[in-house]
């Protein structure tokens, strides 16, 4: 290829790319693209999002799958479809036809089994877990990719079957098939069904943290033992150019498809299929219920339930929620209404079973509400007037009851009549220092070194 010809086809990618973000740019205020009703915060807010997109694509589309490694698939710079505040989502492309190796090591897992945490000491995260299937979701641009087949999972492992040695180091074979006499943790990479061969090209690790302060997140490294010790090939002007392109294709289905997930299938802002009523209920839960494509995926070990919150400075919801089974991980968050969890650094916008405070009863209550009501659970919307509420339930396995849980909004004056006698007042002081406690644990989380 002459210079020439590199140069027009890579300004050429370069145009497409920006053909492609502008597209995504409308669906932050197009209502024929399922934009959420604006305001200036909303909107502001919108553009934030489609930066991150262009933020995690690049990294996305630049990475080769038999020279893989681990990155952040949410981040606080690129947050999206209503993730979980205690949450590391780590993504890598995988080729799965090939074998990988994953090595760790975790802090001290003694929970992991089913024992009491550690009372003091560093801890590896609550729970983890290992997601090895096909498709990133969204990357279609449309909701028939959660019927059609076009997502499927290969293989799981999480904490409650990952096999640890004494020093907190594992290992984890990634394979088409298992090998002979192999006895270790393994994930297939490929599946028979009856529709066909469903062949992997990605690994989805979660990893969901209780105990902020004292629970460390897993060192890490996957490689792909044939093309351990070699060279990617140079990046040349082909190669270039679709790396612009997919950036692009990124963007623009992922803005696409969310909008239209949340607007049609979770109908967050109204009725959508005639039936009278929303999937994510205004100001109240829907039945809690096992992880299914038909609410978007996510982790297949949750138990999700969901709410559309809408308050005025002068009101609140009261949260009342019961779990008949001890999950291995119990959370709940607030996110904006294009699914970016609010910012749990700096506000307590989110809680976890370790973190809220349970009431004599067996219960655990929180409040929702713009304004700090002195009370432990306190849930801040951090101004958002309107956003989603997703709590969540992970279990190794499938529960024999599922949880509770429901809201009354209320004016913010009758919050203490809703709640126990018991309920303890908290302090100024003490929230600032729960406050700086979640900032150096987001640091430590996301560190860039």
């Amino acid at each position: 290829m002459t210079a020439e010809s590199a140069a027009v086809l890579l300004r050429s990618a370069w145009d497409a790319l920006f053909a492609d973000l502008a597209r995504a740019r409308d669906a932050i205020e197009d209502p024929e693209l399922y934009a959420p009703p604006p305001d200036d915060r909303l909107l502001a807010e919108g553009y934030r999002y489609l930066l991150g997109y262009v933020y995690g694509a690049i990294e996305r589309a630049s990475i080769d799958p038999r020279f893989t490694f681990f990155r952040r698939a949410i981040q606080p710079l690129d947050k999206a479809t209503i993730d979980n505040a205690d949450a590391i989502y780590l993504h890598a492309p995988i080729d799965g036809n090939e074998s990988y190796v994953i090595r760790g090591r975790a802090a001290d897992t003694t929970h992991w089994r089913g024992g009491p945490a550690v009372p003091t000491g560093r801890k590896a995260p609550q729970y983890v877990i290992l997601e090895v299937c096909r498709a990133y979701a969204g990357d279609t641009g449309r909701l028939d990719e959660l019927f059609n087949g076009t997502r499927a999972g290969t293989g799981t492992l999480d904490s409650a079957a990952l096999a640890v040695e004494p020093d907190g180091s594992f290992e984890i074979l990634l394979a088409p098939e298992r090998p002979l006499g192999h006895l270790g943790n393994f994930i297939a990479t490929k599946q028979l069904r009856d529709d066909g061969v469903v062949v992997a090209d990605q690994i989805v690790l979660r990893e969901l943290f209780h105990d902020w302060e004292h629970e460390d997140s897993l060192e890490l490294a996957i490689v792909c033992p044939s093309a351990a010790g070699r060279h990617p090939a140079p990046l040349d002007p082909a190669r270039m150019a679709a790396i612009m392109r997919q950036v692009g294709t990124i963007v623009r289905n992922q803005m696409l498809f969310w909008n239209e997930f949340y607007t049609i299938l979770l109908e967050t802002h109204g009725d959508r299929n005639g039936d009278g009523k929303r999937f994510m209920p205004l100001n109240e839960f829907n039945e809690p219920m096992l992880s299914t494509m038909a609410i978007g995926g996510g982790q297949s070990t949750n138990v999700y339930a969901g709410a559309v919150y809408d308050l005025a400075r002068d009101e609140a919801l009261v949260i009342t929620s019961r779990a008949p089974v001890t999950p291995a991980f119990h959370g709940i968050h607030l996110s904006n209404l294009w699914g970016e969890s609010l910012d749990y650094a700096n506000h307590q916008s989110s809680l976890n079973a370790f973190q809220s405070e349970w009431d004599p009863d067996g219960a655990v209550r929180w409040v929702v509400a713009h304004a700090d009501p002195g009370i432990p659970n306190w849930l801040d919307t951090t101004g958002v007037r309107s956003g989603f509420i997703s709590p969540r339930w992970s279990y190794s396995q499938a529960p024999s009851a599922l949880p509770t849980i429901l809201a009354e909004k209320v004016p913010f004056a009758a919050i203490r009549s809703r709640l126990p006698a018991t309920t303890r007042t908290v302090s100024a002081d003490e929230r600032a220092a729960r406050i700086a406690l979640r900032q150096r644990h987001v640091q430590r989380r996301f560190r860039q070194y």
